[in-house]
């Protein structure tokens, strides 16, 4: 399947909607053990990012995601911004050259986040989702198609949220609740997974179609 500008069109339209569906329980189980304003930063960039997509998906994958990291970081402002941000700019420069894969620009930006927040996975935030779908675009098998591999993505980035529910907070707000902060499902992780779940199904009707 060829990646083409709409798709990409049809990717960051795919996060907004779902994010707006979903925004009241991301909310909630912000306001349970954070700050309570996650959804509404993300919310605030991705519509951004939507009203500048056609733009966007003119421009080669390493620039488009340079711009998508700039308009992260200046527009959903927050902890989340600066993370996103550092996502998307890690992906372009470890994309730039057009000789990396997705799967290596991607854990590239991952690994960027977890030096920007001075964090990993277990520590219950957007990690627990980020890092196990980077492992599985990496370890991702020749023989398998498109299709089982986006299955996989979705399937690790659900797994990935539901874990955090029994884990300590160590970063954040969250962080100060100390045992408090367990039996909560972390709302970063969650807008993760449903952004990441809702661009895989956009993949999954193009292998489809």
């Amino acid at each position: 399947m060829k990646i083409t500008p709409l798709i990409l069109e049809k990717s960051i339209q795919a996060a907004n909607d779902v994010i707006e569906l979903y925004a009241e329980e991301v909310a909630e189980l912000d306001r349970e053990i954070g700050d309570g304003d996650h959804v509404i930063n993300i919310q605030r960039g991705l519509k951004v990012l939507t009203e500048q997509a056609a733009e966007t998906s003119q421009l080669e994958w390493p620039a488009a995601w340079k711009k998508i990291g700039l308009t992260c970081m200046s527009k959903i402002g927050g902890a989340s911004g600066s993370l996103f941000g550092t996502l998307f700019v890690a992906m372009a420069k470890e994309g730039k050259g057009g000789t990396t894969s997705f799967a290596e620009a991607f854990a590239a930006g991952v690994e960027a986040m977890k030096s920007r927040g001075k964090s990993d996975a277990g520590e219950k935030t957007m990690l627990d989702v980020l890092i196990p779908v980077a492992i599985v675009l990496q370890e991702n098998s020749a023989e398998d198609s498109l299709s089982d591999l986006l299955i996989k993505v979705k399937e690790t980035a659900v797994l990935g949220m539901q874990s955090t529910e029994n884990m300590l907070a160590k970063k954040g707000r969250a962080s100060f609740l100390e045992e408090r902060s367990l039996g909560h499902i972390d709302a970063g992780a969650r807008s993760s997974q449903l952004m990441i779940c809702a661009i895989a199904d956009v993949l999954l009707q193009e292998c489809a179609g």
